[in-house]
């Protein structure tokens, strides 16, 4: 290339803070945003609870039947699509956060994820028990 030559590249001093790159626990973190939670234990409680809740609601938007039958296939498909733009949306910011080390929000995403889970299969499982429940309510039996 041309006026590469034997010149070495310039490279303009860092200022930005280094991340951590290994699990540590503590409140001083960097997640998502270079200045949040900004040392704060009110902010760093603040981002545990927004990891958290973007975590379950990506689990409950995946586990949740959003379409009834009949729906037209078109105007199916674009909630499907749309709803699926925000869980993806949600997942990344929450791989985004728990990219930061912090074990704290490492445990907040997954709590997240495994109580959105469970909301979801269980809401599932109690309206096939309503389900079941009004199909056998037809018949009685008699001891």
């Amino acid at each position: 290339m041309e006026g590469m030559g034997d010149k070495p590249m310039y490279m303009p001093p860092c200022d930005m803070m280094q991340m951590q790159m290994s699990f540590y626990w503590g409140k001083d973190a960097i997640v998502l945003f270079s200045s949040w939670p900004n040392h704060s234990l009110g902010m760093y409680i603040v981002a545990l609870m927004f990891v958290f809740f973007l975590a379950m609601v990506s689990e409950v938007l995946h586990n949740q039947p959003l379409i009834k039958r009949g729906t037209s296939p078109l105007f199916g498909g674009l909630i499907l699509a749309s709803v699926h733009l925000f869980r993806i949306s949600f997942i990344y910011l929450v791989m985004l956060a728990v990219m930061s080390f912090n074990v704290g929000i490492f445990i907040a995403a997954v709590l997240g994820h495994f109580f959105g889970f469970f909301f979801a299969k269980s809401r599932a499982l109690a309206m096939g028990n309503r389900e079941l429940d009004k199909g056998s309510s037809s018949i009685t039996t008699n001891v």
